[in-house]
């Protein structure tokens, strides 16, 4: 897909999620009767504009109540996006991912396409799904911790109702200054490093990643037309190549791929099963 219509998409997707744009001049939070219902990408609940809430913030409040209550609504929901999606959702529907999307598009001397720990540093986020999102909510009471303690959505929400209203200023502690460094290192990884947050932390994307192998939005390379110019793995911003695994747990389906593939051999794949097709052969 051109990147043009892909970044007109997810500025769409992102005003719709924020449609209540007078929050941001009153530093108030939207009391709308659609908080009720989670989005589909991270965007956080207090985001002065958010008409709905964030599925990894509903999850952790099911989870860490004073009466545990089992997330049948969050879980159902976000099964739903992932089998219907799978990191489509990332690609194309997440306020944060095209946050970093727009800032990699600022200048650098030098992208960084990989590193020698960038492989295992994808585990992470499956670290903070189980543990932060999971874990620390179910042991400890009233605590979701992601939220609290990572979430860079979160805290940059926080820095616009405290724009909006100087007087929160004085409400913001410690904590909430840790928070302002991770997104302070997030932003500026983003301007190097292609999507950081959904590489290495991102809860949602760990969550959805397995359904890409399912989903009704799949990918596949008709190894009979492909040249294995590599030109597909180079145009990934993921890093991934797509004529070996077009539906890898990474692929956010941006569509990079196809658009850079001389030969017309990788498309998308609509329906029952199209995650599931690595390959198309004769």
């Amino acid at each position: 897909m051109d990147n043009k219509k892909r970044l007109a998409i997810q500025g769409l997707a992102a005003l719709i999620q924020n449609a209540d744009l007078k929050g941001f001049f009153t530093g108030q939070i939207s009391q709308s009767a659609t908080k009720a219902f989670c989005v589909p990408g991270l965007n956080c609940y207090s985001c002065p504009g958010a008409v709905g809430a964030c599925p990894i913030g509903a999850l952790q409040n099911s989870l860490s109540g004073m009466t545990f209550r089992f997330p049948y609504y969050v879980l159902g929901l976000l099964i739903f996006f992932g089998a219907f999606l799978g990191r489509a959702v990332c690609g194309f529907l997440c306020p944060f991912g095209l946050l970093q999307d727009l800032l990699n598009k600022i200048p650098f001397p030098k992208k960084i396409r990989t590193f020698k720990a960038d492989r295992g540093l994808r585990r992470l986020k499956y670290v903070v799904l189980a543990v932060l999102v999971i874990i620390v909510p179910v042991a400890v009471k009233m605590t979701p911790a992601f939220c609290k303690y990572l979430c860079p959505s979160g805290t940059l929400s926080g820095i616009l109702l405290a724009m909006a209203d100087s007087r929160l200023f004085t409400l913001l502690g410690s904590t909430f200054a840790w928070k302002v460094s991770v997104l302070v290192a997030v932003v500026l990884l983003a301007v190097a490093i292609y999507r950081p947050f959904c590489k290495y932390l991102c809860p949602l994307g760990a969550f959805y990643a397995p359904f890409n192998k399912v989903a009704l939005v799949g990918m596949s390379c008709d190894r009979n037309a492909c040249i294995s110019c590599g030109a597909c793995a180079e145009a990934c911003g993921m890093g991934i190549d797509p004529s070996e695994e077009p539906n890898d747990m990474e692929c956010i389906r941006c569509g990079a791929c196809i658009k850079a593939c001389p030969a017309k051999a990788l498309s998308y794949e609509f329906g029952l099963g199209a995650g599931a097709k690595k390959l198309q052969r004769q």
